[in-house]
């Protein structure tokens, strides 16, 4: 997805209640008080989201697993005194004490983003810093552009990268395997 940063014209940082008072339709992430905006992802960032989601919650559901998938727009407040709320475009949470109504109440097991042109430096730097030291165990970027599918096991303290010809296994899970060969990218 599409991010910018909002300026705040010298007020305060911003906090929570700025993403509630948002109008209807508009959508943001704040990351340390600042807001940064997004617009709407493109038809293959949808369709990469999509199958994605749908692989992840086949294989859990085959498994009678307790996580549960969640694709954006989905609410995830990474700490306790609420600076920092994403919306990831998948989520996988393990711990269903973390789920309320409105989201995710600390760290996800496992994060996809879909990369596009404009959130690369949110997807690959700011973010990666926030998820790995909130307690994310797995974060998957996405870079379909750059035919590249980079695997950050927190836990292992290792980062590995694939293209989209191979098969990339989730960390997460004993026995997971995604198969990007087969998952249609091509816009036509």
């Amino acid at each position: 997805m599409d991010a910018f940063k909002l300026n705040n014209y010298g007020n305060d940082k911003s906090t929570i209640e700025d993403i509630y008072a948002l109008p209807d339709g508009q959508r943001a992430e704040l990351i340390d008080g600042e807001l940064y905006m997004m617009s709407t992802p493109s038809r293959i960032h949808q369709r990469i989201v999509m199958e994605l989601s749908f692989r992840i919650r086949d294989y859990i559901g085959n498994k009678n697993g307790d996580c549960e998938v969640y694709p954006a727009p989905f609410a995830v407040f990474l700490n306790a005194n609420n600076n920092i709320y994403v919306e990831p475009d998948i989520s996988v949470i393990c711990d269903k004490n973390k789920l309320t109504d409105e989201g995710c109440n600390g760290a996800p097991d496992w994060i996809i983003e879909i990369v596009s042109p404009s959130s690369c430096p949110m997807d690959y730097n700011k973010k990666l810093f926030k998820y790995s030291i909130a307690g994310v165990r797995e974060y998957w970027i996405v870079d379909y552009e750059r035919n590249l599918i980079t695997v950050y096991n927190f836990e292992n303290d290792e980062m590995e990268d694939y293209t989209f010809i191979d098969e990339v296994k989730a960390g997460i899970y004993d026995d997971f395997v995604i198969n990007f060969s087969v998952i249609n990218i091509d816009e036509k």
